[in-house]
């Protein structure tokens, strides 16, 4: 398990916003009185979402507003990868899968162009728009190579696409998620190969349903 440190570098103060605390408010309800520190995960992610990343300032107001001591809300934050400690790109964490599938398919490629246009991999680049890591495992072998930014997956990627991607978010843009060669979800390239008859899942072939007098409906 690798090391997880607060950064060295922390805000003087935090402070929820006021739809972000409306949200928090709702979690919070959802647990008994005696339980509330059970919503410590999603109010983490509440509070990366405001901020980009979790600060400490942010942790120790999570603590007081959970009445839960702060190395609790500590242990978690450091536990959990998916918190991020140190302050990320304001327009793109890109997280590249490194795992075997993703490697065998081009994700050292990826890596490079994020060398080449944004820097080393866990620092935040100079202009503070980008961030980027190796993760393990992302879930979408089959369509490997992928990676995750911000809270999207973009599969099957190339070292073009991939460039293309950090350019549009560079310029403003919001580049739409998903597969770079227009698969649906894990299906095979060029489409899929089985069940390629409507009629087998669209419900067109079954029998037409008739109902009985006080009864549930029977099959004709």
């Amino acid at each position: 398990m690798s090391v997880r440190r607060l950064a060295k570098v922390q805000p003087a103060s935090f402070a929820f916003s006021k739809a972000t605390k409306a949200k928090c408010d709702w979690w919070i309800a959802k647990y008994p009185a005696d339980r509330r520190q059970s919503a410590v995960i999603p109010i983490l992610w509440l509070v990366q979402k405001q901020e980009g990343w979790c600060p400490e300032p942010a942790l120790r107001a999570i603590a007081e507003l959970l009445g839960m001591p702060y190395i609790r809300v500590l242990e978690v934050a450091t536990f959990y990868t998916m918190f991020m400690l140190e302050p990320v790109g304001s327009a793109a964490l890109i997280q590249v899968c490194g795992t075997t599938p993703c490697m065998l398919r081009g994700a050292g490629e990826l890596m490079d162009v994020c060398k080449k246009k944004i820097g080393p991999k866990d620092v935040l680049s100079a202009d503070g728009r980008f961030t980027w890591q190796e993760v393990e495992c992302l879930g979408a072998c089959a369509n490997a190579p992928m990676a995750q930014i911000n809270d999207y997956y973009f599969e099957d990627l190339t070292a073009d696409s991939m460039a293309q991607i950090i350019d549009d978010f560079a310029a403003g843009k919001k580049p739409k998620p998903g597969s770079r060669i227009g698969r649906t979800s894990s299906e095979p390239e060029g489409g899929a190969l089985t069940l390629t008859d409507p009629k087998l899942y669209d419900g067109s072939a079954a029998k037409k349903i008739k109902k009985l007098p006080n009864s549930d409906p029977v099959t004709a």
